[in-house]
């Protein structure tokens, strides 16, 4: 598989759309009682009351609905915080984007709850796959849980989903056997990664980054193969940080770049969105464009929110040295926060 991702018997239809870039990723809030030292959730969202369908914080029912439009999603997957945390609004999430997009619409869904009865509550509204992340503590007090009972009356796929915390591997094994025994679909092992959220605990913890380049714990990787190279009667999945980097999360972008994208904008290779960017009064800038040097008015657009113009960049580069302003060709990612990544100065006369 892909970026040193593994996988053993078939994957989660869940993996198979994160894969494919076609999952929209809903966050119903930041909010969750757990507490695990290893959360990776941003500071801007921990302990929020806040939705965020991809890159959107969403103010409204609407906004999720046209971000998952905007992707052309298959499927999404809700997290948080813990989705269980709000479950009435997660409810009414799940029953909305069934509604709107119909049953083949995948929803899976992250939490590391074990209560039966919102489980219950769940399935009912439509959910498709439920993924249990239990903390690291309770790997091995599963039993007694509910967890086989409810498997046995219950339609959706139910997997487990945890990290590959280094050292961890009999623990690891304990779940995966249990997953077994209580008759569940499959189990995801995920890369732990050092964020924003989490680097002074697992700093605190002898943890350190595997390689310069990356944001993977090392150890996590080789904690997760010995995991997935043994004999297993369900699924057993490694995702990797590189696998989220370079697949799931590129092709969701190139995706929605090719949504997005204005007649003025180039996409690059890694689904970017280039753009010419002259900054100065924008009036006047305008109507130079449109008047001195005749550049049709579909390849350059008044920018109120970043307080520019742009104009489309292979325009750019051949009246930059005649303009009186400071232009650039800038990349930033086709998504709702706009995140500027590179930024060329362009010389002016």
């Amino acid at each position: 598989m892909e970026a040193g991702s593994a996988y053993t018997g078939r994957l989660p239809r869940g993996c198979v759309l994160c894969r494919q870039g076609t999952k929209m990723v809903l966050l119903v809030t930041g909010r969750c009682s757990t507490g695990c030292y290893y959360c990776p959730l941003s500071l801007e969202k921990r302990g929020k009351n806040v939705v965020y369908a991809n890159e959107l914080k969403a103010s409204s029912d609407e906004d999720v609905i046209e971000e998952a439009k905007t992707i052309g999603a298959q499927g999404t997957g809700v997290t948080g915080g813990d989705p269980v945390a709000c479950l009435d609004r997660t409810v009414h999430f799940i029953k909305l984007l069934k509604k709107t997009f119909g049953k083949r619409h995948h929803v899976h869904l992250y939490t590391s709850s074990l209560d039966t009865s919102a489980f219950r509550a769940l399935e009912d509204a439509g959910l498709d796959e439920l993924r249990l992340h239990p903390p690291m503590e309770a790997w091995d007090r599963l039993e007694g849980s509910g967890i086989a009972e409810f498997k046995k009356s219950s339609r959706m796929k139910i997997g487990m989903e945890v990290p590959a915390i280094p050292g961890q591997e009999e623990g690891l094994r304990r779940l995966v056997r249990f997953a077994q025994e209580a008759g569940l679909d499959f189990v995801n092992l995920n890369e732990l990664e050092f964020s924003e959220g989490n680097w002074e605990e697992l700093k605190d913890r002898g943890m350190e980054v595997k390689d310069d380049v990356s944001s993977a714990v090392r150890g996590s990787e080789t904690t997760a193969m010995a995991v997935v190279e043994g004999e297993h009667t369900i699924p057993v999945h490694y995702c990797s940080s590189s696998f989220k980097d370079s697949v799931q999360l590129r092709k969701r972008i190139k995706r929605r770049a090719l949504r997005v994208a204005l007649p003025s904008d180039m996409i690059t290779d890694e689904g970017m969105l280039l753009k010419g960017v002259i900054e100065g009064p924008m009036d006047e800038i305008i109507a130079m464009l449109r008047d001195k040097y005749a550049v049709p008015d579909g390849l350059f657009r008044k920018d109120v929110e970043k307080e520019r113009v742009e104009v489309a960049p292979w325009v750019l580069k051949e009246i930059a040295p005649l303009l009186p302003y400071e232009s650039f060709l800038v990349e930033e990612y086709p998504t709702a926060d706009r995140l500027e990544v590179e930024r060329e100065p362009l010389r002016p006369r």
